[in-house]
This record gives structure tokens, sequence and C-alpha cells, in this order.
């Protein structure tokens, strides 16, 4: 067995948008997303075959749907994403790092 601390080893600077697995298995897919500033190419929508929950550990962004709607997600603040549902990330805060917990499943 081994423990880790999710908010220890992040780069102090990251260039890209940091996506790191820490559980892959052929049901479920556990990650850790490090933003800072960051966000999807315009262009660049999410149309996943999974389910996605998702949780900001710290930091805030705002994710937008192919509707147009949004939801800005702060602290502590999840979302369940049901598969095939469009969805970017619009913005993530550029002045501290943004630290998502991703459950697809």
């Amino acid at each position: 067995m081994h423990s880790s601390n999710f908010l220890q080893s992040i780069p102090d600077k990251i260039n890209d948008e940091l996506f790191e697995d820490l559980i892959h298995t052929e049901h479920v897919q556990l990650e850790r997303i490090v933003s800072e500033g960051h966000s999807s190419p315009e262009s660049g929508w999410y149309d996943q075959a999974r389910h996605e929950w998702v949780m900001v550990i710290q930091g805030k962004a705002i994710l937008q749907f192919d509707d147009l709607s949004e939801v800005t997600l702060s602290k502590n603040d999840y979302l369940n994403i049901p598969a095939h549902t469009k969805h970017r990330v619009k913005w993530t805060d550029p002045k501290q790092k943004t630290v998502w917990l991703a459950v697809h499943y």
C-alpha cells in the first residue's frame, strides 16, 4: 500500500494543463488535473463516452456547455457531467493553480 497527498508534487510552473492518472481500470479512471489560466480551444469540445464527475479541490474554473450555459466551480464544488454532454473549460484562474479531481465512469 502507498499513500500520497493530493496537493503535493505539483510543479511550481506548468506550461500545459497537467493530467495525471491516479487509477485507471476498464471501468473507472481517477485523475488529477492541474490548470493555471488554461482553457479549452474555442473549437475544443469534450464529448466523452463515459460520465465524468469533477470536483475543484483548489482554485476556480468555469465550464461551458454546447447550449452555452456555464457552471462556475470554486473550492470543494463538484459536478456530474453525463456521457456525451459536450463541454469545455472556458476559464481557470490565472493567478492560482486550479486542482481538479476527475472520475470517469
